[in-house]
């Protein structure tokens, strides 16, 4: 009976932690159908990767101590435990089978503890592989490869999206243009667009039209900080440069700023939700390597 112990708890164990990722699944998506500003927006989604990260870790330590517990438990030679019935003493005869057992025993625990190594690994995986950023991020480059794009990854910085904006224009030669003078066309158009502009923007605490001193304080921000920008800026940016933004995202239909613009002239970013514990951001792309055989006539 105490033999089949130890693998009785470790399927238990394995059954109680899959009935918990189940049941976090379930409660992230009831948090993610809440309707909420983008400020609550932001802590939802922190709280979201804080209960992932929680549950692998303790689950992970859960999993390490049970390991543990079956590598302390070593079998017992039957010999060992019943001395040879005819009292006979023999060094010489028994040294040898008794260095044989416990040789066996060192390669079955050796042997054990490989298999538990290999077992915590393939679960690893499972949860990487299952994991919001991974899923979203396969969905994107599905989407990507079949229109011929891969991504071009930028950096989490708070500038991604005038970054990636940047990268679009050098990549169709539309010319070159630094972060801050993106940010500054940013914030010039809605200044000068604000009887428009200001209808799209709240405050992100109460919900209400900004102030005009709040409104000011914003276009500051955009020119001269590194806050974070969102389809706000991508109108702005979209209008000023004459250049149609496409955005593409894992779930939903692509978005288009500026569809009145030259389609010669469109810049292809990518929107993420789960690829930093940050909040959103943006990649831009750019096309696959062409094959060599697809040049040959």
């Amino acid at each position: 009976m105490s033999d089949t112990l130890p693998e009785t708890d470790r399927e238990e164990m394995m059954a109680r932690h899959r009935k918990e990722k189940k049941e976090l699944q379930s409660k992230i998506q009831s948090m993610k159908k809440m309707k909420v500003d983008k400020k609550k927006k932001k802590e939802l989604q922190d709280e979201i990767a804080s209960l992932e990260a929680d549950i692998e870790k303790r689950h992970a330590e859960e999993m390490n101590r049970l390991n543990i517990s079956e590598s302390a438990e070593e079998p017992k030679s039957s010999e060992e435990d019943h001395p040879a019935e005819n009292g006979e003493c023999n060094t010489s005869e028994k040294a040898e089978p008794r260095a044989s057992k416990a040789q066996r025993r060192r390669e079955k625990k050796a042997q054990d503890d490989r298999e538990r190594e290999a077992q915590i690994k393939q679960e690893e995986e499972v949860l990487s592989k299952s994991s919001p950023r991974v899923i979203e991020n396969n969905r994107i480059n599905e989407i990507l490869s079949k229109r011929g794009l891969k991504s071009h990854v930028v950096a989490a910085d708070g500038d991604c999206l005038y970054n990636a904006i940047g990268h679009q224009l050098t990549l169709q030669g539309i010319g070159a243009y630094a972060t801050p003078e993106l940010r500054t066309m940013a914030a010039d158009y809605i200044e000068a667009n604000r009887d428009t502009m200001i209808c799209y923007m709240s405050h992100p605490d109460t919900g209400d039209m900004l102030s005009p001193e709040e409104f000011d304080k914003y276009c500051h921000q955009v020119r001269a900080t590194k806050s974070w920008g969102g389809e706000l800026e991508i109108k702005a940016l979209s209008s000023s440069l004459k250049c149609p933004i496409e955005i593409i995202q894992a779930v939903g239909p692509s978005t288009v700023h500026g569809e009145e613009e030259s389609k010669d002239r469109k810049l292809i970013l990518t929107y993420h939700r789960h690829m930093y514990r940050l909040g959103e951001h943006y990649n831009s792309t750019q096309p696959l390597p062409t094959r060599p055989d697809e040049n040959e006539d």
